[in-house]
C-alpha cells in the first residue's frame, strides 16, 4: 500500500494555525501563573524557616579575623575583659578561671576556664610571621599521646583541623578507662593560641558551645618584643589579685581561683 500526503485548503490551514497559537498562548499563561505560585510558596517557606532558626555566624566558612580569636590590633577598646597579660578573657556568667603556675619558676603558664562542668585550657605562643605552627603541633600532640598509650583522631571542627585525644586513666574505684581531651588551635599574626577542652565539652557539641564562644572572643596581646617561636606568651595575675606578704598564695579576684599547677597532657616545644 502506498501512502500519499493530502493537501489542505488555505482557510483550513490558517484556522488550525490560529487555534494552535491560541492554545499555546493559553498554556504559556497557565504555566507562568503556576510558576509564580510555586515561587511565592517557596519564598514564604524560606521566610518561615529563616524565622524559626537561629543564625550562627559560623555557618559560614571559618575566618579567624571575622570570628576570632582576635589580635589586639583588631579590637577597639575591649570592654568586659579580664586582663591576664598576653590573653584577655571575656567575662561570662558562672565562669571560673584557674591560673596554672610552673613550680620551678613560679611563672603563670596557662589559664583554665571552668564552666558548667567542662574546662578550656588556654596557652598563647610566639610564632613566626609567615609560618603556621598548628599543623606541626598536631603531629606532636599525636606522638605525645601515643607514647603514653593513648590514641588520637584528627577531626574537622569549628576552627578547622583539631585533635581528639584519649589517654589511659584509672578511676577512683581502680577501674581502667580513658581521659578525653579535644585540642583546638588557631594561628594568628605572630602568635598561636591553643585550647584544650575537657569534660563533657570534649565530646558533646552542646556542652562545648559556650567554651567555643569564649575561645573565639579571646584577644591575644603579642607585643612588639622579639621572641623565639613556640615561647609561651607571658601571663600575669589580674590587677585584682593581690599577693599576701611572705610565701602565701595570691588572693584570687572575684571568680578567679588561687593559682595552681594544673594537669597537662602535652607541651609545645
Amino acid at each position: 500500500m502506498v501512502f500519499g500526503r493530502g493537501k489542505r485548503s488555505k482557510s483550513q490551514s490558517s484556522s488550525d494555525t490560529d487555534e494552535l497559537t491560541a492554545n499555546a498562548e493559553n498554556q504559556t499563561a497557565e504555566d507562568a501563573a503556576e510558576s509564580a505560585e510555586d515561587e511565592a510558596g517557596a519564598e514564604q517557606s524560606e521566610v518561615e524557616q529563616s524565622a524559626e532558626r537561629v543564625v550562627d555566624p559560623l555557618d559560614e566558612i571559618y575566618d579567624r579575623q571575622a570570628h576570632g580569636p582576635f589580635d589586639e590590633d583588631e579590637v577597639e577598646e575591649p570592654e568586659g575583659y579580664l586582663n591576664l597579660g598576653a590573653l584577655l578573657i571575656k567575662s561570662h556568667p558562672g565562669l571560673q578561671l584557674r591560673l596554672e603556675v610552673e613550680e620551678s619558676t613560679q611563672r603563670v603558664i596557662a589559664v583554665t576556664l571552668d564552666l558548667d562542668g567542662s574546662s578550656l585550657q588556654l596557652q598563647g605562643f610566639a610564632a613566626p610571621r609567615s609560618e603556621q605552627l598548628w599543623p606541626e603541633i598536631r603531629e606532636q600532640i599525636g606522638d605525645s599521646v601515643e607514647s603514653q598509650g593513648g590514641n588520637v583522631e584528627e577531626l574537622d571542627g569549628t576552627f578547622g583541623p583539631e585533635v581528639l585525644a584519649k589517654l589511659p586513666a584509672e578511676a577512683a574505684d581502680g577501674s581502667k578507662g580513658y581521659r578525653v581531651a579535644r585540642f583546638i588551635g588557631v594561628d594568628g599574626p605572630r602568635w598561636f593560641l591553643r585550647g584544650v577542652l575537657g569534660g563533657p565539652a570534649a565530646l558533646e557539641i552542646e556542652a562545648a558551645s559556650d567554651l567555643e564562644a569564649l575561645f573565639r572572643s579571646v584577644i591575644v596581646v603579642r607585643g612588639d618584643s622579639p621572641m623565639p617561636p613556640r615561647d609561651l606568651l607571658p601571663l600575669v595575675l589580674p590587677k585584682d589579685a593581690v599577693a599576701e606578704p611572705g610565701n602565701g598564695p595570691a588572693k584570687p579576684a572575684p571568680g578567679l581561683s588561687a593559682p595552681e599547677r594544673g594537669p597537662e597532657i602535652t607541651e609545645i616545644g
